[in-house]
């Protein structure tokens, strides 16, 4: 066995014709959009390419058949933050099942981070956000995955840990249906917050889109700024995250909670996306655009899922966030929205005030990521992610 680094187009196609061999009997897989994982290897696309660097294997056998890919990277920023020791990344892993196939994919990840002063690598993630293609799939096989986030064959598991790779937190999908009820806990904090007729609750109606970008960045930076090595939202990024979620965007989903107007809350949602996307078999060209419009206009998607819920300090406690809960309840259970499920996507369990509203929301965990860590000296102590207090 051997690699052959990622240089050319022939070689670009292979990384993304991988897994779709690989998963061809797998019903719940759905491909990626090829665009979206070449543009994380694009350097004018990816920002993370500015202070970072990136490189890509492919694992051919003896016979010349592709058995494996991978990717490996370094972000300077992210380096030292929250770490004991400079620590890398790699991601973007499929292999046969095959162990030593798999322990040659994850040397050769080592090594090259190490030749950089990396003492300890994360995977499977992105070279990028954390919202996308971040952690490895052990529980929730049965469901579909949701718009770029991993799915994975269940052997792989066994491969990281018996490497020595170890848990170094849990992301975890909460499920429920749309019409079950909802905690009465959260009834009662709507209740109190109704007491004071400062507070309002409602979704961002289009005559208010423009206004987005800024109600996003205000709560954003007050609620999740600087936790959990989240950066600042600039004006810049929130006005291209919004462009970005345009074409997908329902102005239902966003909820905001407002406190003199001044948004103080909000719970974003968005369709899922996959569930059109699994019929382009990861071409948006004409075809593919055809496909996607004829599923939005037919309203063809039944699922929905959450992004992002905060509210600002000087709020948390005061029952804001059951209130904007119940305030959007009335609307999603009113029959006016096709959903009928809801995924609350990327929980970390190092965030146990964001699980404790999750669980009021109802529902159950479906799947469960799990972001490792392998420390390249083993003698070290090893450490769990840091909970959020």
């Amino acid at each position: 066995m051997q690699f052959k680094e990622v240089t050319t187009p022939s070689d670009v196609q292979e990384f993304l014709s991988l897994p779709v061999r690989l998963y061809r009997s797998s019903p719940q897989w759905i491909r990626p959009l090829d665009a979206d994982v070449i543009s994380v290897f694009d350097k004018e696309k990816n920002k993370s390419f500015r202070h970072g660097e990136c490189i890509r294997w492919l694992l051919i056998n003896e016979s010349g058949k592709t058995i494996g890919r991978v990717a490996a990277f370094v972000v300077e920023k992210n380096v030292h933050k929250g770490n004991d020791q400079p620590t890398g990344g790699m991601g973007f892993f499929e292999c046969i099942d095959d162990q030593a196939a798999a322990f040659m994919i994850f040397d050769q990840c080592k090594a090259w981070l190490a030749a950089r002063g990396m003492e300890a690598m994360d995977g499977p993630i992105n070279f990028g956000s954390r919202d996308r293609w971040w952690g490895l799939l052990v529980e929730g096989f049965e469901f579909e995955p949701n718009y770029q986030c991993n799915y994975n064959f269940p052997y792989y598991q066994k491969f990281f840990e018996a490497y020595g790779f170890k848990l170094y937190f849990n992301q975890l999908t909460y499920s429920r249906k749309v019409m079950e009820p909802l905690s009465e806990r959260l009834e009662q904090k709507a209740k109190l917050v109704a007491r004071d007729p400062n507070y309002n609750f409602r979704y961002i109606h289009k005559n208010e889109l423009l206004k987005l970008p800024e109600y996003l960045r205000l709560v954003y930076n007050k609620a999740w700024a600087n936790r959990a090595e989240n950066p600042e939202l600039t004006q810049a990024q929130a006005v291209l995250l919004v462009k970005q979620m345009k074409p997908i965007l329902d102005e239902r989903l966003l909820w905001f909670g407002f406190y003199k107007d001044e948004p103080v809350a909000f719970f974003i949602s968005l369709p899922e996306i996959n569930q059109i996307f699994k019929h382009v078999n990861g071409k948006l060209d004409w075809m593919g655009k055809l496909k996607f419009l004829w599923h939005k206009l037919n309203q063809t998607n039944k699922k929905a899922f959450g992004i992002l819920f905060g509210v600002v300090p000087e709020h948390q406690g005061a029952g804001v966030d059951g209130a904007l809960i119940m305030a959007s309840r009335e609307l999603w259970q009113s029959g006016k929205v096709p959903y009928r499920d809801f995924e609350m996507n990327w929980i970390g369990d190092f965030n146990p005030k964001m699980i404790q509203v999750v669980e009021q929301v109802g529902g159950f965990v479906c799947k469960r990521h799990i972001t490792y860590r392998k420390l390249f000296d083993e003698t070290k102590e090893f450490k769990r992610h840091p909970f959020l207090r």
